[in-house]
């Protein structure tokens, strides 16, 4: 592409995550232009989910689980071998994968006649414009999408610039599995590194600045997430990164000291290998200057918009301006993301026919040790929303199950939330082996309006599954019995 040109595409798109699937045949006979700086620790294309997040952390998780299998199998009268991770392995085995689909995504963008690629960091210079930063290229498109993402959150102290420390960014192309990792951070991505490191064989220490791990969840999981993390790592709460300081400052490798204040002013010390810093994403809206462009902002910086997913200037609706992904949803989930992107495809190509994203029944899953998941309301949210003595609970135990006593399960739980009133599930929430398939029937029936009565009562549940206890958490609900009901 020749610098200074100045481009007139029928649609543009900021950001090759979830954004790149918009461009569906309907764009053929017309002009796209596609424009991504790639993410910042490596220039990979396709966004935050192939790269550096979802997949190649679930590609750790399961090495991870498996270097735990001694320890389950014990359990139940089974001696394992000891256990000893290949780190080198296990990247070269995730990253010679996801380099080459992200690789062979930019070759085939490439390659086609009807869309321009532009691999520089873009600014907004109005609503539906933008200027790419090293070849000054314009861009004056009919319509726009702004699908540019978001990064990790950096805490500005003293040291973070070091090799040593990484974000969820950088982290898991280690050269080699670090024998002592400090985790900043009490979240999910905190969490889920934890449940890996600690898996496979590296001393992990755990920071978070309040009590508990997993704070946005449900009470009640939080509490008893946070006492099997606390059997499985080492956890300190009610601290913060002050600094940190490298044991060679000559050096690009060896340790690095963490200094940490507590909650009441004490200073503490860590000697550790490596630091991940995991304290939540920033939306990218202050790299491509959204601000400036006139676009409104939610107070965490992510882009206002409608539930068409057009992004709103002044409170109004900018027709032929949308935006998908974690740049504009609170969820930050890539499933999100690809909900929306189905709605914006259907809405660039047909105006006149707008359609909504769905916002109900979201779930989520925490890939740590142990897996979380939840969808809906906490027990304290259903609580405010319909009154206390409106709601209905149960907590189902794994280990008082025929799969539970099977594998020995001390800590699995599913809690499910319903109005007692109308047998509505309000909120869903499971810590255990494999919650995260385990709570599909619960949002199934939630998208769908299925009574807790009539999904515990109307289907079979094949015994003796572990999906029993999703079966039992409802069938111990207090809620009314629908006419014609199944028995």
């Amino acid at each position: 592409m020749k610098p200074w040109t100045t481009l007139r595409p029928d649609l543009a798109i900021i950001g090759s995550g979830s954004g790149n699937s918009l461009i569906t045949p309907f764009w053929d006979d017309k002009k796209v232009v596609l424009a991504d700086k790639g993410i910042d620790s490596t220039g990979a294309f396709g966004g935050t989910c192939l790269n550096v997040g979802c997949i190649p952390t679930k590609m750790y998780v399961r090495p991870a689980s498996l270097a735990r299998s001694p320890e389950e199998a014990a359990k139940v009268g089974v001696t394992l071998g000891e256990p000893a991770a290949d780190w080198p392995a296990i990247r070269d085995r995730i990253f010679e994968r996801i380099d080459a689909i992200s690789a062979g995504g930019r070759e085939y963008r490439e390659g086609l006649e009807n869309v321009d690629l532009i691999q520089e960091k873009v600014t907004l210079t109005g609503p539906k414009s933008f200027r790419s930063e090293t070849t000054g290229t314009e861009v004056q498109a009919e319509q726009l999408v702004i699908a540019a993402g978001s990064r990790p959150a950096v805490p500005q102290v003293p040291g973070i610039e070091l090799p040593q420390v990484h974000t969820s960014d950088t982290v898991m192309r280690l050269e080699e599995l670090p024998a002592r990792v400090l985790i900043v951070g009490g979240g999910y991505i905190a969490c889920e590194f934890a449940g890996i490191f600690s898996g496979l064989g590296s001393e992990v220490v755990q920071i978070n600045r309040s009590h508990g791990l997993m704070k946005a969840l449900d009470r009640e999981i939080s509490e008893a997430y946070s006492a099997e993390a606390e059997k499985n790592w080492t956890v300190k709460y009610e601290r913060t990164l002050a600094s940190l300081q490298a044991h060679d400052p000559t050096s690009n490798v060896g340790g690095v000291t963490a200094h940490l204040v507590t909650s009441d002013g004490r200073t503490e010390q860590l000697e550790v290998d490596c630091v991940l810093v995991a304290t939540g994403r920033v939306p990218n809206t202050d790299l491509i200057g959204a601000a400036e462009a006139g676009l409104d902002l939610h107070e965490d910086g992510r882009l206002a918009v409608d539930r068409h997913q057009r992004v709103l200037a002044d409170g109004q609706p900018v027709e032929g301006l949308y935006a998908v992904g974690d740049i504009c949803s609170q969820a930050m989930l890539k499933h999100v993301a690809n909900h929306e992107a189905r709605v914006v495809a259907h809405n660039l190509e047909n105006p006149g026919d707008l359609r909504q994203s769905r916002v109900e029944a979201v779930p989520s899953a925490i890939f740590s040790y142990p897996e979380i998941a939840h969808v809906g309301l906490t027990e304290e949210e259903a609580a405010e929303q319909v009154g206390r003595e409106n709601i209905t609970t149960k907590t189902q135990k794994y280990g008082d199950t025929a799969y539970g006593w099977a594998m020995e399960d001390t800590y699995g739980i599913a809690k499910v939330i319903a109005d007692r009133r109308t047998g509505q599930l309000l909120g869903a929430h499971v810590m255990g082996y494999q919650s995260s398939n385990l709570i599909q029937p619960l949002v199934q029936a939630m998208s769908f309006g299925v009574d807790a009565y009539t999904a515990a009562r109307g289907q079979f549940w094949i015994h003796p599954a572990l999906m029993e206890v999703i079966e039992n958490a409802l069938l111990g609900l207090e809620v009314p019995i629908p006419e014609n009901a199944p028995l």
